[in-house]
């Protein structure tokens, strides 16, 4: 399975001139627990609540005044689109990170989350039980037609015994 296929492509992003009290209206409004931290078309970071709790107000700092660029995560890694969704996990579990954007062609194109990767795991889990369900009933079918098949190669066997002994 590819990151592209359980991926969020909606991605909420925020210049990284704004400030933390801009970003909060943009949480609320997009009902995201991140932004992709942007200055024009390059990213440059993250930004979390978490960050916003840890780095403003535990810092009591002011919302309307303090820039995003100032709390974001910096140095953000990113993942191929077109990478297996393990490859996303090992990224996310080396950095210990919960959120990690997605990208194709030089452009983000969707974040995935520890909570994509869950779906993505149990939608697979009951690809598999299906498969094992289908394989299960498939079999108990093909041993049904190999009996018969063994009765008929028999029976034609013993035809053939018979004639011949004629």
């Amino acid at each position: 399975m590819l990151v592209e296929e359980v991926m969020v492509r909606d991605v909420v992003d925020i210049d990284c001139n704004k400030t933390v009290y801009e970003a909060c209206k943009k949480y609320s409004q997009n009902r995201v627990g991140c932004l992709v931290v942007m200055d024009k078309k390059l990213i440059v970071g993250i930004v979390t609540e978490r960050d916003t709790i840890e780095r403003l107000i535990l810092k009591n700092k002011d919302p309307k005044k303090t820039k995003i660029r100032e709390i974001m995560s910096q140095n953000i890694k990113t993942v191929h689109a077109l990478s297996p969704v393990k490859k996303a996990a090992e990224i996310k579990r080396e950095n210990k990170i919960k959120k990690l954007p997605v990208i194709l062609n030089n452009e983000i194109v969707g974040i995935i989350t520890v909570t994509d990767i869950s779906r993505a795991v149990s939608a697979f889990s009951e690809l598999l039980d299906n498969l094992a369900t289908s394989y299960e009933k498939n079999s108990e079918m093909l041993e049904n037609m190999m009996e018969e098949w063994t009765t008929i190669i028999n029976s034609i066997k013993h035809y053939q015994k018979i004639t011949e002994e004629k």
